[in-house]
Parts: structure tokens; sequence; C-alpha cells
């Protein structure tokens, strides 16, 4: 053989092999992409985590609060992580909640993993509660129910002009739950209870406005913020909370808009002060605005046992600290 057919032999040879690398690493991506819920990484100073199922809205499974319990914990023992930052893979959510699907299958097949879910749920948002470094939520896009519990119980929120929360749980005859009992009667007057029975969703900075989000970044500047935090050097709490104090400050996007309750304010307090629903309802129908009959169609789509359970836990509740709430929430799911 010539070296002219030596030469096409390897350059066969060669494009072969590099046919099948490219297939395998194509069904490795595919094994990843079906398997990697939940994505776990250190980068730089911290322990990233990413809900990584875009399509269905970065929604939460069982399997993924396991994972991320158990990597927060591990997280939280080393020195060399400073601080955990959370956020939703693709740009439509940030997690919209559990998979409603899999709980809806669950309770006709699997009692036990439907009160599996909602107890290492707890869990997880106990811990995320009472975590020793600090923890970044990137609340961009859809917000809701679980995602709020992964969220919200941290030290940091960054919310975004695409930012969407709300907790819709009565809308599907349950009350608002991972953590909701503590952290909505502890916004500015009614503002929680309104939120917590009618489901009302807020959009972009309204969400740092209500007390939700700690920060408002524009969504741009999102991955600069990552990446700077990332960067620091053995940051202490103090430096994590200027860096995003720093990139809250330069945005402008909506900054003279008024939040979109502001007028409805007085309203909502004096409405949402009666101590039951039925009494809410009452204020509603006799108000008779628009506003006012816009939330008790909210109200009425709402399932009368979350109205009473609601009522109940927001006021109980409104009273507790956070020494007193998840106390509570251990002896009702017996956790550990």
């Amino acid at each position: 053989m010539g070296l002219q057919g030596l030469c096409r032999l390897m350059s066969r040879f060669n494009s072969y092999k590099r046919t099948n690398i490219i297939l395998q690493h194509l069904k490795m991506s595919n094994h990843t992409d079906a398997a990697a819920e939940v994505l776990l990484e250190r980068k730089g100073c911290a322990g990233v985590i990413t809900l990584n199922r875009p399509r269905f809205l970065n929604t939460l499974t069982l399997g993924m609060i396991r994972q991320i319990y158990a990597q927060l914990k591990k997280w939280e023992q080393d020195p060399k992580t400073f601080l955990i930052i959370i956020k939703g893979a693709g740009e439509k959510a940030f997690c919209a909640g559990g998979d409603i699907r899999a709980l809806s299958e669950a309770r006709n097949t699997n009692q036990k993993m439907l009160q599996d879910l909602f107890r290492e749920e707890y869990i997880l948002n106990n811990a995320i509660d009472s975590c020793q470094k600090p923890y970044i939520a990137l609340i961009h896009g859809i917000t809701m129910g679980g995602g709020v519990g992964v969220s919200v119980h941290g030290q940091f929120r960054v919310a975004t002009e695409k930012s969407v929360f709300a907790m819709p749980e009565t809308a599907i005859g349950l009350f608002p739950d991972v953590g909701g009992g503590y952290f909505l009667p502890r916004l500015q007057g009614k503002l929680g209870y309104f939120l917590a029975l009618t489901g009302f969703r807020l959009k972009g900075r309204d969400v740092y406005t209500a007390g939700i989000a700690t920060h408002f970044v524009d969504f741009e500047k999102l991955g600069m913020l990552e990446e700077d935090l990332l960067a620091l050097k053995s940051p202490s709490k103090e430096n994590i909370a200027d860096v995003l104090e720093t990139y809250h400050a330069k945005s402008k996007t909506d900054q003279d808009k008024p939040f979109i309750l502001e007028e409805h304010m007085d309203k909502i307090n004096s409405w949402f002060s009666a101590n039951t629903v039925e009494q809410i309802v009452d204020n509603l129908q006799q108000d008779g605005s628009s506003f006012a009959l816009e939330q008790l169609k909210s109200l009425a789509t709402t399932v009368l046992l979350s109205f009473s359970v609601n009522s109940t836990t927001l006021d109980t509740l409104r009273k507790w600290n956070h020494a007193a709430f998840f106390p509570f929430v251990t002896s009702l799911f017996h956790l550990p």
C-alpha cells in the first residue's frame, strides 16, 4: 500500500473514530438530560443548585427534593463552600411548584410517596431556613408553591422583571404550605392573607416591593451577578450582600412604577382583617366595587376546606417566630 492509500485509510479510520465519539457523547447527553432533574455543582466559592426541568417549568419531584437536601447539608459543612445559589434552568420559570402530575398519580396509586413528598419538602424548607451559609435564590420567571418554599426561606431572594409570584394552593384544595403560613402573615398589612386566599399573582418589581424578594435585578444582568458572586474570595455575608445591593441599585426597570395593589391596600387591610373567611366574603360583597367583586370571584373558585384552614393557619401563625413555626411543622409531620 502506497503512502496515499495509507493516508486515505487513516483518514477513514479517524472519521469512523470521531463518529463513534460523537455518538457516545450524544448517548451520554441523552442519558444525562433524562436523569439530571437537578444539577448540583461546586463553582468558585459557591455550591450551585440548578432545577433542571425547563420543559416542566422546573417543577419539583421527590427525587429532586432528596438530592437538594443531601447536598445542602454537605455544602453547609464544607469549609470551601461560602454560599449557596439556587436557580432554574431556562427563561420561563424558577420553579412552578410540585409536579402536579406525579402528585395526582400518587394520590391514586401510592399514598406513601405522596406523604413522603410533603414530609421531605418541609424538611428541605426547614434546612434552607436554618442553613448556616448565605442562601441566594434567583427567582426569575414563574415562582409558585414549592418554588416559593425553596426560595423564600433563604437569606436572599433576587427577582427580575420576569418574576411571577403566586400561592395557588387554595385553588386545588390545599392551604398555602411550604412554610407559607409563616412568611405570608409577615408581609405588609393583610397582603399575605390576600395573596393566600385569592392566589393573586405579583409580577416583576412588585415581587420585591411586596417584600417577597430582597433584591431586584434586571434579567440581562443576572448572569453577570452570578459570575461576580462565584468570583468572590472567601466572602463574608456582608461581602455577598454588597454585591447584591450594587446590582439592585443599578436597576432602573419599573423603578417609579407604583405597586400594583397600592391603591387597594387600605381596602385589602380592612376586608381581610375579618376573623373568618365568611366575614371576608361578606366584606367584599358589601363593598361591591369591581376590584372587590373580582376577588370575590377568585374566592368562589377556592375549595371551602382551604378557606377554613387558611383562616386558622394565618391567624395563628402570624404571632409565631421561626423558633416556634418549624418545631410545629416538625411535630405535625413527625420529622427528625
